[in-house]
């Protein structure tokens, strides 16, 4: 024990110094570390800052129009960070902040007189004309990545709401002479995939990657509720007889309707499906179409669904047997049927009437789809369909004949959405994948 105390035991502090003091032969440390240089008490000149190199930002390679564009490449653009607009200077994003960043105004008195008056009567209901002002046409600027969708409110019809990738919800006064942005919305922290207006109060609806979807009052700039779920919300529509219910769907194919009342869940619609592309009510409410992704599954049976709503069953699962997934579903304002984009290229028709039979005689065929998430509306009286196209024109059919009326070319990259005005005839409002948004007046003739 003695040798490992003698093995292990080292002077102390005080010991050495009190033996270099004395100049003692006891135990000191040869390896003594040299002293520090002192600090000069004047002030020295700043130091010459040599210069960093940083690698340029090169902007992301655009997708070349009608190229696929893969569920993969998709995701991870919704999840890149968000590029600020350097005109939206009074940006704040700490929390306990607004929700949104103010541009123009809302109201209608800064749109022309005439567009006002033409906008006034025909929403009181006066005879429509097919002629409609070339000053209708307006470019609306500000989105920095692919916008997703486009939307007119019903109830003030000079108002279009559009989301982007960009995490961002625009509320557009389309035809105001100042600034025709009126708000920005950064509520969300990830790419928005839809918004849709309310009914009750000029507020809107969006969803998107950050797995919530937000009820947004727009005049007061504040947020009214917030909808959390485990997925991203790829869908949100409200329901046509009763504005206080919402559907939601996601990436896992949970199916969820809302009561914004009360925030909570009312049915759930379970079934093993992929994620939710769209969902589509029936004009009368009673059923629900839901569109989903199969191609992991190969159970094309179950890309479309027809829901009864109040009872939370499927009606039919072999609606469309094809092997394609159909991003976008829609009803006939008029006319017992829905129709399907489908990946094919094609758009099909089946009857909203019980077997929900697919029309194997008739479909519109001539735009692209090719991987994009495009969309297609029907016009006020059901007349003409209007589809986006991966080559960037924006297709319009007879709904009644399926035939061609005409396509325009509108943008260089894919066109996503196309939407009509909903009182105003031949005014389109549409968007494309590199982040522009569009109002014109287009005349199609039907023979």
């Amino acid at each position: 024990m003695d040798l490992l105390s003698k093995a292990y035991a080292t002077a102390s502090d005080d010991d050495d110094d009190d033996n270099d003091a004395g100049g003692g032969s006891g135990y000191s440390n040869p390896h003594v570390p040299p002293p520090k240089r002192i600090r000069p008490e004047t002030s020295m000149a700043s130091p010459i800052q040599m210069p960093v190199y940083r690698p340029p930002s090169l902007p992301t390679e655009a997708p070349i129009p009608g190229r696929y564009i893969s569920k993969r490449q998709r995701a991870a653009l919704g999840m890149e960070p968000a590029r600020i607009d350097s005109n939206a200077a009074d940006f704040d994003p700490s929390p306990g902040q607004s929700i949104f960043y103010r541009h123009g105004s809302l109201s209608d008195s800064d749109v022309p007189h005439g567009i006002l008056t033409t906008l006034r009567r025909h929403m009181k209901g006066s005879a429509v004309s097919n002629q409609t002002p070339q000053s209708f046409s307006a470019a609306l600027n500000g989105h920095v990545k692919p916008v997703n969708v486009v939307q007119w409110s019903t109830t003030h019809a000079h108002l279009l709401a559009s989301a982007g990738m960009d995490h961002t919800v625009c509320i557009w006064n389309v035809w105001s002479r100042g600034q025709k942005r009126a708000r920005i919305l950064n509520c969300h922290h990830a790419a928005v995939k839809d918004v849709k207006w309310s009914q009750q109060g000029l507020s809107v609806l969006s969803c998107g990657y950050d797995c919530t979807s937000r009820l947004v009052d727009v005049e007061k700039g504040m947020e009214a509720q917030v909808f959390k779920e485990d997925q991203i919300v790829e869908v949100v529509k409200f329901s046509p007889d009763n504005y206080n219910l919402f559907v939601s769907g996601g990436s896992k194919g949970l199916i969820k309707l809302w009561d914004i009342r009360t925030g909570t869940v009312v049915h759930e619609y379970v079934r093993s499906l992929g994620p939710i592309l769209d969902v589509e009510f029936t004009v009368d409410g009673r059923h629900l179409i839901t569109s989903s992704d199969v191609s992991k599954s190969n159970l094309s049976e179950n890309s479309i669904i027809v829901w009864d709503v109040s009872r939370q069953v499927p009606l039919s699962n072999q609606v469309y047997a094809e092997a394609y997934t159909c991003p976008c579903i829609r009803c006939h304002p008029l006319e017992p049927y829905f129709i399907a984009q489908s990946n094919g290229n094609y758009i099909a028709i089946f009857s909203t009437r019980t077997q929900f039979k697919l029309d194997k005689y008739k479909r519109y065929e001539s735009h692209g789809v090719y991987g994009f998430p495009i969309k297609c509306n029907f016009n006020l009286d059901g007349r003409i369909l209007a589809s986006g196209s991966s080559d960037g024109f924006i297709y319009f059919y007879n709904s009644k004949t399926s035939k061609l009326l005409k396509k325009v070319k509108a943008y260089e990259q894919a066109c996503i959405d196309v939407v009509f005005h909903p009182t105003l005839p031949n005014v389109v409002a549409s968007c494309s994948w590199n982040g522009e948004v569009s109002v014109f007046h287009q005349d199609c003739n039907i023979n």
